[in-house]
């Protein structure tokens, strides 16, 4: 590459005059140190930097970079979705046609010239164009290329379950195939982990070379093992502390905070600070493998069953979106007498109009174990249709107590809800109101009834869990094993703050039914006591005086 032209040998040169071309304020200092590691850094390389940087505008950049110092080069793009990788393509083709440095690039007559397939004009004839674009999912074997560049591959939707990111992390293995065996070549990642177990955690051990670059100066370094950008680490020896924003003129502390407030802690802690970590095992106290999954009869359920984590009885034909190592479990056995259920009851979380759902659970008891036969939610607030849908489940659960949770709108739902609930599925509606932190509640009612096994799963609910809600954050089973103690740590809980407050319905039920039992034991001691003493003080006739006297 020329050393004489600055804009050929240092690509953040370049990327100034891109920014100017497209009207942007001057390069970040985030982004030219972006730009600085796509020009140097190795072979294999992972930019992990937060949402909004402008990462996949500064690499287009960087490839039409690449372009203009050998046209001779093949460069790959892959996205987790075509439409993905085929804007990054459009965008750097348009590049090319708009900037007067790249106007000698254009295709030629004869050439490959759309959007997701082009040659640049000085290119020599090749199967492969100059810029490819293809879906994670779709045909890369047979593609051949110096440069690849996976831009945001990982998304919720493939990365929602443990099937899918091992699918995505076997895909990702086809690159190697893909590459050029000499010649200038490299693999980049780009891209913002979006779970706890993201691909982007396997690839130091697939000799790759992770940079990240947080939102904020984290609290606790340690936990990037190692892979801060240096830029960050500069901060810190200046004297930056924990909490200061890395690239102001992009998100100031204002807009971090908002955006801290949407996403919840645990998504900022992925989307911003970029924090993967597990530091504590009690961190996530939920767990899938502590419930029982089953298939449920709407009226009765069995009289007695037992809890297992067996091999045997893991679940491997339903979504699992559970930490990594969680799994799901049937029952170890399962006795065949069939008992109806003892109560049954609905709690309903309200919402307004806005991307929280109206969650609702349904939870019923037989001796001791709580069985949940329905869940959902609504995204339409108070509407009629809303009101009425949940008298339907109502009935179709056959429900005889509805709790309704006070706290939003002042009792406004409850009110709503009662003439409709009264038409449809006449029962008894009760609301109830809370002052504890909402994820401190949660966490206290689930944890201990989970930790019992006495919770139990029809399985249809988990097939329909997944399949209606396209965002894994509106699964109850996502929202289940993602819930922490910390304030804020869901952005949506509207199903899990749904399915607490049943439970804790239950286990209040259960705890005055336990006392009852209590004050009914001390009583019956008392009695005996008392006809010990009668007997004692009294006496009481000989048993052979009572057999002659008959």
């Amino acid at each position: 590459m020329s050393k004489t032209n600055p804009i050929l040998s240092d690509f953040r040169n370049f990327l100034y005059v891109v920014w100017k071309h497209l009207n942007l304020p001057d390069p970040t200092p985030v982004q030219y140190d972006i730009a600085m590691y796509l020009q140097h850094g190795p072979t294999r390389s992972m930019i992990e930097a937060f949402r909004g940087v402008g990462k996949s505008w500064v690499t287009s950049a960087y490839v039409c970079w690449l372009l203009l110092n050998d046209p001779q080069l093949n460069i790959l793009v892959v996205s987790a979705s075509k439409d993905r990788a085929d804007a990054f393509s459009t965008f750097t083709k348009r590049l090319i046609s708009e900037l007067p440095i790249l106007s000698h690039l254009q295709a030629r007559p004869g050439q490959r010239d759309s959007n997701i397939a082009f040659d640049v004009g000085p290119a020599r004839a090749s199967h492969a164009p100059s810029v490819k674009s293809v879906g994670i999912t779709g045909q890369i074997t047979g593609s051949r290329a110096n440069v690849i560049i996976a831009d945001d591959i990982e998304t919720p939707n493939n990365s929602m379950t443990i099937t899918a990111r091992d699918q995505l992390s076997e895909r990702v293995k086809e690159f190697d195939a893909v590459l050029k065996p000499e010649g200038f070549r490299r693999i980049i990642y780009l891209g913002t982990p979006q779970t706890e177990q993201s691909l982007y955690n396997q690839l130091p051990e697939r000799g790759y070379e992770v940079r990240v670059w947080p939102a904020r100066i984290p609290v606790d370094v340690e936990r990037y093992k190692g892979q801060l950008a240096p830029y960050v680490y500069g901060m810190i020896e200046k004297g930056d502390k924990p909490g200061t924003p890395v690239d102001p003129k992009r998100f100031n502390d204002l807009d971090l905070l908002e955006r801290e407030a949407s996403y919840g802690r645990s998504g900022f802690a992925l989307q911003f600070m970029l924090d993967t970590s597990l530091s504590d095992a009690d961190r996530y106290p939920l767990r899938l493998a502590d419930l029982i999954f089953m298939h449920l009869d709407p009226r009765m359920a069995p009289a007695k069953l037992v809890w297992c984590n067996d091999p045997d009885k893991m679940i491997k034909d339903l979504p699992n979106v559970g930490l990594a190592g969680d799994r799901m479990y049937r029952p170890m056995w399962v006795s065949n007498e069939m008992t109806e259920y003892t109560g049954s009851v609905m709690a309903i979380d309200p919402s307004g109009r806005g991307k929280d759902q109206t969650g609702y659970a349904v939870v019923k008891i037989l001796h001791g174990n709580l069985f949940v036969t329905d869940i959902g939610g609504f995204e339409d607030g108070f509407s009629e249709a809303t009101l009425k849908s949940l008298a339907l489940v109502a009935a179709r659960n056959k429900v005889n107590h509805v709790i309704v949770e006070e706290n939003f709108g002042g009792g406004m739902f409850a009110q709503l809800f009662t003439p409709v609930l009264a038409r449809v599925h006449p029962t008894t509606i009760e609301e109830v109101r809370h002052s504890i932190q909402k994820e401190k509640r949660m966490a206290d009612v689930l944890e201990p009834v989970m930790n019992q096994h006495r919770l139990v799963f029809d399985t249809k609910l988990v097939t329909l869990d997944a399949r209606e809600d396209q965002d894994p954050r509106y699964s109850l089973f996502y929202q289940m094993t993602r819930l922490t103690r910390d304030k804020g740590a869901l952005r949506n809980d509207d199903k899990l703050d749904a399915l607490s407050m049943a439970v804790q319905y239950w286990v209040d039920h259960m705890s005055r039914d336990t006392d009852r039992a209590a004050e009914d034991h001390k009583e019956a001691l008392l009695e005996k006591e008392l006809e010990s003493f009668k007997d004692t003080v009294f006496g009481r006739p000989p048993s052979s005086t009572l057999w002659m006297s008959v």
